[in-house]
């Protein structure tokens, strides 16, 4: 999850770029056309440029809209995940409008394996969540795992759940993943960074502490 995300919008000189998800400054270049028949005689087109200063990749834009890359509306994968994850998750992206049940059941996929990244099985997600729950997984972490689990399945499987129509809730699907990612991951990742900055004194102080509590238990 990125905090602060601003969405590419057209013409905008600055936002989180749709390739390497860094804030930075957009330059726009001049229009160009291109024919749309064989005979250079069609009607012409105007397609526009714009390339990240960070990482000099170019975005597409065509009567205002990017068209390349093709996830505009989709908020990028949070860079904890696993590559594999990552690639999942921008495929889902990129199919999203097209087919949002396909883009659940990529989702779905991907929160499988973000399962064995926290170090269960990815085999049955519904046990997987649970083993969570027991290590003390926080609600809204498991509400947004079962939303996956279960939206994801029945676009698959259709069942009472009928997502052909419904894009908003599967874009909405992709919050969550890094959502959980965030909470997962990120967040004890930094609580951690922060926690080896302290002396090693003071560590097995705390250490010590923790002992003499167990004990009184």
């Amino acid at each position: 999850m990125i905090k602060n995300y601003k969405m590419p919008r057209y013409r905008e000189t600055a936002f989180h770029c749709p390739f390497c998800n860094v804030y930075s400054h957009q330059i726009w270049f001049n229009t160009f056309y291109f024919s749309v028949d064989s005979g250079n005689k069609g009607p012409i087109d105007l397609l526009e440029i714009c390339r990240c200063n960070h990482c000099d990749k170019i975005s597409i834009w065509y009567e205002g809209k990017m068209i390349y890359p093709d996830y505009l509306k989709i908020e990028p994968p949070n860079p904890d995940l696993n590559e594999d994850i990552k690639k999942d998750y921008e495929e889902a992206a990129s199919i999203v409008q097209k087919s949002p049940r396909g883009a659940a059941a990529l989702l779905r996929l991907a929160i499988q394996k973000l399962m064995i990244q926290l170090g269960e099985r990815g085999e049955d997600l519904n046990t997987d969540i649970g083993n969570l729950v027991k290590k003390g997984l926080p609600v809204k972490v498991q509400q947004s795992l079962d939303a996956l689990r279960v939206i994801g399945n029945e676009a698959v499987h259709p069942g009472e759940l009928d997502l052909r129509d419904d894009q908003i809730t599967v874009e909405q699907l992709f919050k969550l993943v890094n959502f959980i990612v965030e909470k997962m991951i990120t967040e004890q990742k930094e609580i951690e960074e922060i926690y080896n900055k302290i002396p090693d004194s003071k560590k097995q102080q705390i250490e010590k502490r923790n002992e003499e509590v167990k004990k009184l238990k």
